[in-house]
């Protein structure tokens, strides 16, 4: 990954001094607040803001670290998502060795897969394989009850908490012409632009946003900060072209389907959270909630961008 490294270090320089500026604000506004005042959205905004550095510093450690770091970083983010989204579905003691086989054979197998670059089968394990055994590993442990809702709801976890994560060390898989060497730019790329979206899209429709999108699924969502983020996002991805394979207008594009789709992640995975009556997914990240509260957005999109640009740019 030597080619990436100079656009690597722009792109970290660029993060730190983002980073740097907001928490500058951050703690100008708690000072200003004045000692022994507490404001629950200024101590938030801080708490936040601490825990972007402390995600910054591992994906910047894990993209200098090369493939075997971004394959591993990503597998412990697939492994805690999986732990949090399991922690909240419906089981019995007949399940515990399909829940041990998800966690220690599949996810592992499934990264593994991806590490060795198969994508023939890692492309398939889950979605074939995974999906079809394990219910027969949970159905013979004789217990019936809620056996639909037990067996749909693990499938779904390995779907969205290992196989669409595993698409984002995944691109470093793909063989581009004239972009050798530069792979793990892509997934940079990925969850700046998904990322950056999510956050603009909270930031217009605090501005701006009057009309909700699905009030009782997530009440601050709007249209109006939803197309202003996602426009702005999508300028932003067209912006970072030079560190992609695409053109302006083909970084646009691909930026506008990316924020589509985890704006679309956000909204599926807010009604799943409003089905159990939880705020957040988990508590591992202050400020931030769980994994899975960061990486919603970005799971729905992976696998699109992944497709993508391996059927239009990819050589192989």
């Amino acid at each position: 990954m030597n080619e990436a490294a100079p656009h690597l270090f722009r792109l970290l320089f660029g993060t730190v001094a983002l980073l740097t500026f907001a928490t500058l604000v951050a703690r100008g506004l708690r000072a200003r607040a004045g000692p022994g005042r507490s404001h629950t959205g200024i101590e938030n905004l801080n708490a936040r803001i601490d825990a972007w550095w402390g995600m910054a510093a591992l994906l910047g450690l894990a993209f200098l670290a090369g493939k075997g770091g971004v394959i591993l970083l990503f597998a412990f983010i697939s492994f805690a998502a999986l732990r949090e989204f399991l922690t909240l579905t419906t089981k019995r003691a007949a399940d515990h060795w399909a829940l041990f086989a998800a966690f220690f054979l599949v996810l592992p197998v499934q990264f593994w897969l991806v590490w060795d670059e198969w994508y023939g089968f890692y492309s398939i394990f889950i979605p074939v394989y995974a999906v079809l055994l394990l219910p027969v590993v949970s159905v013979l442990g004789g217990d019936t009850r809620d056996a639909f809702i037990r067996i749909a709801e693990t499938q779904w976890a390995l779907m969205i908490c290992v196989y669409c994560v595993s698409h984002v060390p995944a691109l470093l898989t793909l063989r581009i012409e004239g972009f050798e060497g530069r792979e793990v730019l892509l997934i940079a790329w990925l969850v700046i632009v998904v990322q950056m979206s999510d956050v603009l899209q909270y930031t217009c429709g605090k501005l701006v946003g009057k009309t909700r999108i699905a009030p009782r699924v997530s009440p601050s969502k709007t249209w109006e900060g939803m197309i202003g983020g996602i426009a702005l996002a999508t300028a932003l991805g067209a912006a970072l072209f030079w560190i992609t394979p695409f053109s302006p207008v083909q970084a646009a594009g691909m930026a506008l389907a990316i924020t589509l789709m985890g704006f679309f992640g956000g909204l599926v995975l807010s009604a799943v959270k409003r089905d159990r009556g939880i705020k957040d997914w988990g508590h591992l990240i202050a400020g931030h909630g769980g994994f899975i509260d960061r990486m919603d957005s970005v799971v729905f999109a992976a696998p699109i961008f992944f497709h993508l640009t391996r059927y239009f740019w990819s050589t192989v």
